[in-house]
């Protein structure tokens, strides 16, 4: 195979299309723009969700949700992911970065207490769930609140 003998897969190289270029080309004179108008004109057109000067629909839909911008975000981690860990290890976030259980740092790190937990650890959260606590307790380990 030579460079001369490669070719584009067929129908994937459409050939370029000149706008406005005389009577000969087939799209000329007003370049498949019709006569006049405002999408005629340069720069012309409406914007996205226009409606011709109609209530548009999405002013008519009410509003809904409510986002709260102060409320502090958690990064949330279950007792079952913390037996990455060895025994006596102490876990922060730092450490949870570190090994990729957790991806952001955000505004402290939460504990939950889904799964089970076989070694005893010392673990620093911000917040601990009632079970997650008592897990880790229960495994021998220490809770400090951060």
């Amino acid at each position: 195979m030579k460079l001369h003998n490669l070719s584009p897969a067929p129908g994937s190289a459409t050939p370029v299309y000149r706008k406005g270029r005389g009577p000969g080309s087939g799209n000329g004179k007003t370049a498949g723009k019709g006569h006049k108008g405002q999408n005629a004109r340069a720069g012309g057109g409406v914007r996205p969700g226009f409606e011709g000067g109609q209530l548009p629909l999405y002013r008519k839909l009410p509003k809904r949700g409510f986002h709260n911008k102060f409320a502090t975000k958690y990064a949330i981690v279950n007792v079952s992911e913390l037996n990455a860990f060895e025994n006596g290890a102490v876990i922060d976030i730092d450490a949870l970065l570190e090994k990729k259980i957790v991806r952001k740092a955000y505004d402290g790190l939460k504990v939950l207490g889904n799964g089970e937990l076989k070694k005893n650890l010392t673990v620093k959260a911000a917040i601990f769930s009632a079970t997650a606590k008592e897990k880790i307790e229960a495994a021998g380990g220490k809770t400090e609140e951060v």
